[in-house]
This record gives C-alpha cells, structure tokens and sequence, in this order.
C-alpha cells in the first residue's frame, strides 16, 4: 500500500479581479474585458517532522500574496508572437503601449502586470502563479507536485499541474 498525502488551499478571499484580453482560432484577438478569478492550490508531498506536508499558513500566506499582486491590474502578455508590449520610460508613471495588428491600447505602468506568457489564458495564468509559489516550497521537504487553478467565469477552470523530484 502506498500512501499519498496532499494539502489544498481554496479559500473565498483568493480572487483577483483583472482585465486582459487573448488571441484565439489563430490569431482573432477578443474585445478587452474583466474576470473575477478564483484561486486554489494544492501541494503533493511527504509528511515532515510535523506530520504535514507544508503548513497551511505559509501557503495560504504566499498564495495571497501572488494573487494580491494581480488584483485589478491589467493583464499582459509578453511571449506572445503578434502582441507586441513595450513599456515607455518613467518606471510607475510611465506607461504601457500595446499593439496587436490594426489595435492599440495604452495603459498606466502602474496598471499593469507584465507577464511572461504566451496568452492570459487561465491554464496559463495558473502556470505563472504556480511557479510564483515555487520559491516559497523550495525549502519544504518531500514536495513532489504543485497543482494551482484558475477559475475565470463561475466553472471555467485552467489547472496546472508541476511534478518534480520527492
């Protein structure tokens, strides 16, 4: 018999609310619009010294964190290859000019969050804030498997699931 132990956060405070935009069916880019995402993450490992996986609190801490970080913000993609993000000088008080074909937008710098992603898709919204985590469990023995979803719109999830070395 083997044994499996996982630990899950999915609380009703880890939602962000942010706008973005993605390319679909090649390369149609939608209208600019907003979602309230829900958030949960899990983490897969050996129980410690404590008899758990990771504590709850530090988790749920960092995971907030992250989340709080895209809380009305914009979401941009900067690995795409026809949305082109390019920031103009004055750090914060600058802003943020986005091309995609004949459309362009313009935004406060400090708007925005500039991510390294392909497209603000959930699955790799998740993605991004999974490796965000990361750091936080490097130093936790025994975690094997970090799962984080995003849920843009009442059902629709994006999961990511990372697996490494126990």
């Amino acid at each position: 018999m083997t044994e499996s132990y996982h630990v899950r956060i999915h609380k009703p405070g880890l939602v962000f609310s942010a706008a973005h935009f993605i390319t679909y069916g090649g390369d149609v880019c939608e209208p600019l619009h907003g979602h309230n995402y829900h958030v949960y993450a899990e983490v897969h490992g050996l129980l410690d010294e404590n008899q758990y996986v990771v504590d709850f609190i530090a988790l749920r801490d960092a995971l907030q964190r992250v989340v709080s970080s895209l809380d009305h913000r914009m979401l941009l993609p900067t690995g795409h290859p026809t949305i082109r993000v390019e920031e103009t000088p004055g750090g914060e008080a600058g802003e943020v000019t986005v091309v995609h074909g004949r459309r362009r937008w313009v935004f406060p710098r400090q708007d925005c969050v500039l991510l390294p992603v392909a497209n603000t898709t959930a699955e790799l919204l998740a993605r991004y804030i999974a490796a965000e985590l990361r750091p936080t469990l490097e130093n936790v023995a025994g975690v094997h498997r970090i799962e984080v979803g995003v849920d843009e719109c009442d059902g629709q999830w994006g999961v990511y699931r990372w697996s490494g070395q126990a």
